[in-house]
């Protein structure tokens, strides 16, 4: 295969600058990527330079960096300054996303530039990751990182140049004498969280590992400056960031333990600040904080209040905020407070004026790829405001009104295939029966039944959660690929008045009705349910309403999924590579290798208009649980027939009749795919192979096939994605 790079691998100690002088790269002082590690301390720091000895030298004298011990040299004769640049802030960006390693750099953000033949360079980084995953520097796809929640919030990740404007006038009020309390408003998509990790990484790293790029231009220093007072006015501080939801708190406690100076016990519940002072607090989806109403364990709360001294009526954990901290910094929205239980935004309106409260807007739209147009789209939609209302169309993103239960359900388990991250979601219009008896079904419609939830507990990345049903507390702060949004029975619409109206009997959230006296309130908090769930999806929402009158009303304004996305039973003429692959008759094992099989080819089957067809692509059925975190047990798969290429890091359908009985025909498995080469007289070969599973059972093990098994080993197929569950 024509590489166009290299990675050298050498041992990091004090003569790998001898090493390195005898390198060509280094001695023409060409443009390298460095990655240092260790596998036993598992840190890493990653660096270019055009000086690979001064550098290595310089690094040896580094306290901290002498306990690592590999060095691995990226080299390419196609390399410039700006490529370098880009590479090292990609594999900054994606080793902090992916968690192998704790990053010992204090670049807090990499700013983007653009650069001749940048996307080219894209391709490159692509190939070198694969590279690094073959080696096992590093552990997961540049697609499943893209989809974890430690990249998507993680501080190495370069903040827009809306972002970066946000943390200058958060620097500044910081610096401001006096201040007790910041506001940063901003609703669903606009980065609160990204920027508060930010800050967090910023406060803990070290002043001479601050890359002031990270916040654009300072070309008279005045920012560096005042990061300079920053550090001064917080020397050793005593932080916390506040998450009041139970299960994003645990996502970003994850997110802060993968993070080189911050902890996971930095992130706290709002109980864990009146125990202690802080310097500053933070304080994340502020809007659901909670006041003593409808609340399931009020003991709780009456001890904090007790604690600090508060009326046990009227105390909230916003005074609690107020109370420990110097100074608090609030991620607020006002519209995605979705129950009586949250704290009022009147009692935020006095914090702000008492507290003579900064107020910084973020208006940008970083989540959904409608933009800002979606937002307004769907605020206009839910408050029928006909003046604003038009068709909503985005070519960048897709929104589709089903009218068929099943075919909903279908489409949102079909992009779970292609693309993960695809989840229903749904309003509280029905009893949550399989808490108490996991074998009932709580939701039922047009003959389709499906359970809530099983966990409340990261619920997004739980296994079988694409065959369950989300609801705002399992979802709000996430993000999805495709969110799949199931208007209850307790929302409807009435024709005559043209209004969205609210069936409260229908309404089940106990906590989330009693008390409400007014219908109003009720029909605020329910609408701000559905527009923070319908600003889950990055790619699309889809969206199927149980009250009729209510899915004509949304058929005005939202284009009705057709065909492909209904999933009609009509009568499709197969085309052989022009909209169908070749089926072919065996089941490949996701598990050992399957019984040995002979293949014939069984008929054609349709694949989906997105997929480009060629004719080296064909489609097998998959049996068995050991890829089922990737492939559900029994699916149909589409392959790409394998043709040459690196496979490492490859999910492929293999074939060995060395393993089976000639005359039964040869065994196939399907498995992420590695390899261990050894370098001889004659070049490469292998020294061992490794079929790896992707289970949620972690009783399936690696399939290890060493030289002697390989003389009748194949890849006969790429895996593509999942065509049929």
């Amino acid at each position: 295969m024509n590489k166009h790079y290299y990675i050298e691998n050498h041992q990091f100690d004090d003569e790998i600058g001898d090493r390195l002088s005898k390198s060509k790269f280094s001695r023409e002082n060409w443009p390298i990527v460095y990655i240092l590690s260790d596998d036993e301390v598992k840190e890493a720091y990653i660096g270019e330079t055009t000086d690979a000895v001064s550098r290595m030298t310089t690094h040896r004298k580094s306290v901290e960096k002498r306990k690592l011990t590999a060095v691995h040299i990226i080299e390419s004769e196609r390399f410039n300054k700006s490529a370098t640049l880009d590479i090292e802030s990609n594999l900054i960006k994606y080793m902090a996303g992916e968690g192998t390693y704790q990053l010992l750099n204090g670049n807090l953000g990499i700013a983007n530039h653009t650069y001749f033949q940048k996307q080219e360079y894209w391709k490159l980084f692509n190939d070198i990751w694969d590279e690094l995953h073959s080696i096992g520097i590093v552990k997961s796809t540049i697609e499943a990182i893209n989809n974890s929640d430690l990249f998507k919030y993680s501080p190495y990740k370069a903040l827009s140049t809306i972002q970066q404007k946000g943390v200058r006038l958060i620097i500044d009020t910081l610096l401001a004498e006096d201040q007790k309390s910041i506001v940063i408003k901003g609703g669903a998509g606009t980065g609160k969280t990204v920027i508060a990790v930010y800050l967090f990484k910023l406060l803990v790293s070290n002043l001479e590992d601050f890359n002031y790029l990270d916040l654009g231009k300072d070309e008279d220093g005045e920012l560096l400056e005042k990061v300079v007072k920053l550090k001064e006015k917080f020397k050793n501080p005593k932080l916390a960031l506040v998450v009041p939801m139970t299960s994003f708190r645990n996502t970003l406690k994850k997110v802060f333990s993968n993070v080189k100076g911050l902890r996971a016990s930095m992130v706290v519940g709002p109980s864990e600040i009146t125990k202690q002072k802080y310097d500053l607090i933070m304080v994340d989806e502020a809007h659901r904080l909670r006041r003593r109403k409808n609340l399931t364990n009020y003991k709780s709360f009456d001890d904090g209040n007790k604690l600090l001294g508060l009326d046990k009526e009227t105390g909230n954990e916003l005074d609690w905020m107020r109370m420990q901290a110097k100074l608090s910094v609030y991620f607020y929205d006002p519209s995605q407070s979705i129950k009586p239980t949250d704290v009022t935004k009147d009692s935020f309106d006095d914090m702000i004026r008492e507290d003579n409260a900064s107020v910084i807007e973020l208006t940008s739209q970083f989540r959904v790829k409608g933009g800002n147009g979606y937002v307004d789209f769907v605020d206009a939609l839910l408050n029928t405001n006909f003046q604003k209302l038009r068709p909503f169309q985005h070519e960048n993103y897709s929104v589709k009104l089903f009218n068929h239960f099943e075919n909903f359900v279908n489409e949102i388990q079909s992009k779970e295939g292609e693309y993960k991250l695809s989840r229903m979601i749904a309003g509280y219009s029905w009893e949550w029966k399989s808490k108490n008896d996991p074998k009932a079904y709580d939701i039922e419609i047009e003959n389709v039944k499906l359970r809530w939830n099983r966990t409340n507990a990261d619920w997004i990345n739980a296994s079988d959660s694409v065959k369950e049903v989300g609801c705002i507390h399992t979802t709000q702060g996430y993000d999805l690929n495709y969110a799949g949004i199931i208007f209850g029975h307790e929302i409807g619409y009435d024709s005559e008045k043209d209004e969205i109206i609210i069936r409260s009997e229908n309404y089940k959230d106990k906590n989330g009705r009693n008390g409400i006296k007014e219908s109003k309130q009720l029909k605020d908090y329910i609408l701000n349910i559905y527009k923070t769930i319908m600003l889950r999806g990055i790619k699309g929402t889809y969206i199927y309403a149980c009250d009729p009158e209510l899915r004509k009303y949304l058929s005005n304004y939202v284009q009705s999924a057709k065909y492909k996305e209904e999933h009609v039973e009509e009568e499709v003429e197969i085309i052989p590579f022009v909209n169908s692959v070749p089926l072919y008759d065996l089941e490949a094992a996701a598990g050992e290798f399957s019984e040995g099989q002979f293949v014939k080819e069984q008929e054609f089957i349709l694949v989906p208009d997105s997929v480009p067809i060629t004719e080296d692509l064909f489609a097998c059925k998959v049996v068995g649980e050991s890829m089922n975190r990737i492939i559900p047990n029994g699916s149909i798969c589409l392959f790409r027939k394998y043709s040459g290429g690196t496979r490492n890091g490859r999910i492929v359908l293999a074939q060995s009749s060395d393993l089976h009985h000639t005359e039964l025909g040869s065994g196939y498995t399907v498995k992420e795919y590695y390899s261990k080469k050894v370098i001889n007289e004659e070049g490469w070969e292998h020294e061992k192979i490794i079929l790896r599973p992707l289970s949620n059972d972690k009783n399936y093990k690696d399939i290890e096939l060493t030289s002697d098994d390989l003389q009748d080993f194949r890849v006969v197929g790429i895996f593509e994605r999942v065509l049929k569950q």
